[in-house]
């Protein structure tokens, strides 16, 4: 038998990162200006440099900046938080910093007094604002500015740094907006939301290629406006899309094999969390070999391994660092290979055959199936290739048969 091997091996990209840049012990009477960077993409190592206006003189005179959100701005801010995840996770005074934070890159503020004067807990609530929000996808950053009174630390202005001007952000939202357009006009009054996710799933996929060198790699705009990115970008690119549909959605961050950062998706569909990982989904970009690799070159395009899986099945690849508890995710119901009625929990020759004939009517290049545990995949491959059962299967006239197997996912692929 001819067999092809794919597997889950390769470069993933960074995930952003959030390192605060110590310029030192703190002056008498002066404000000490510390500055935060987002990790870059592709496993490039974080550098850390220290900005020439670092240390910025002030006087005693430590008056409160004008620049505050107010109470009615919060409330309102607050309000619309209702879907964001790692909000709701957060205590009422984190609650707060974060407000502050993303009010200030909301509106481009400078100089923003933050409700903290502790510096991890602001890099923290930073990370929480971005995890939240794909579509604040202009900053690079932020600078706090701490002022000092002697030894006494009295209190912290917030900066975010940019990349784009409003008049970039502007333009880019027009292009973004005629994507998510698109994108979004295929899905149907009819869909459910599983579909809705599986559709945004595969259109991500089909018009997106990764590119460990894209430019805007850390947010949405490299998906949306050049068709390029690594697996922040898919992840965030991901979440917009679900929350544009209706679909609760939070970015989640860890590492995969050696050790490597890596980004994905928790959605929450009929009220149940699933994650979602479309970099992975991107066969292409995952599988080993090439094209020769492959029957007739039908390389496969998607890979469903990763379309609402439970907690358990990821953390096989995954691990989970987030920067929040993440949602446990145990149902089965809106996995894919249950919905595609690919997941067998026994040995169903009544449901293989349905499958094949099919996959065959449909023209399909290659049918995948899933089982529940090793022991039905044991089964399922003592019959199937040990037994050589898949001949009645199969219509291969030559007598061989393509398929690859994946003894970690429980999976098999067969050519059509």
């Amino acid at each position: 038998m001819k067999k092809s091997l794919c597997s889950q091996a390769g470069v993933l990209a960074g995930v952003l990162g959030i390192m605060v840049i110590m310029t030192g012990c703190l002056y008498e009477g002066r404000t000490v200006k510390k500055h935060a960077d987002e990790n870059a993409a592709g496993g490039q190592v974080i550098q850390i440099q220290e900005e020439a206006d670092a240390v910025l003189v002030k006087r005693d005179g430590l008056e409160e900046s004008d620049v505050k959100l107010t109470d009615e701005e919060k409330f309102l801010l607050r309000d619309m938080q209702g879907d964001s995840y790692a909000f709701q996770l957060l205590s009422e005074k984190e609650q707060e910093i974060y407000l502050e934070i993303l009010w200030t890159l909301s509106h481009f503020q400078e100089d923003v007094t933050l409700s903290s004067m502790d510096e991890k807990e602001i890099g923290r609530m930073f990370q929480c604002v971005l995890n939240d929000h794909p579509e604040i996808f202009y900053v690079d950053g932020y600078t706090y500015t701490q002022y000092t009174l002697g030894d006494i630390l009295k209190r912290i202005t917030f900066t975010g740094t940019y990349h784009m001007d409003r008049e970039e952000i502007a333009a880019s939202q027009t292009q973004i907006d005629k994507y998510v357009e698109q994108c979004l006009s295929q899905i149907g009054p009819e869909m459910d939301e599983y579909e809705k996710v599986k559709h945004i799933y595969e259109y991500l996929i089909d018009h997106t290629e990764y590119d460990a060198e894209a430019k805007n790699s850390q947010n949405i705009c490299s998906v949306f406006l050049d068709g390029r990115s690594v697996c922040q970008g898919y992840a965030k690119a991901t979440q917009y899309l679900l929350q544009q549909a209706g679909i609760s959605s939070t970015l989640i961050l860890g590492e995969v094999s050696q050790g490597e950062g890596h980004a994905w998706n928790a959605a929450r569909i009929d009220g149940q969390w699933y994650y979602v990982d479309t970099t992975w989904g991107d066969a292409s970009y995952q599988a080993i070999g090439g094209d020769d690799a492959y029957p007739e070159k039908a390389k496969p395009t998607i890979n469903y391994d990763y379309l609402c899986v439970t907690t358990q099945q990821l953390c096989k690849t995954h691990k989970i660092d987030n920067v929040v508890e993440p949602p446990q995710c145990d149902s089965m119901e809106d996995n894919y290979y249950v919905r595609e009625g690919l997941y067998f929990t026994t040995v169903d020759k009544e449901q293989l055959a349905r499958i094949f004939k099919e996959g065959y009517e449909r023209g399909n290049a290659y049918v995948t199936l899933k089982c529940a545990s090793e022991e039905i995949y044991g089964q399922m491959q003592d019959m199937l290739i040990q037994d050589q059962e898949i001949f009645y299967y199969l219509d291969c006239p030559e007598g061989v048969v393509s398929y690859t197997d994946d003894g970690e996912q429980y999976s098999m692929s067969f050519w059509l």
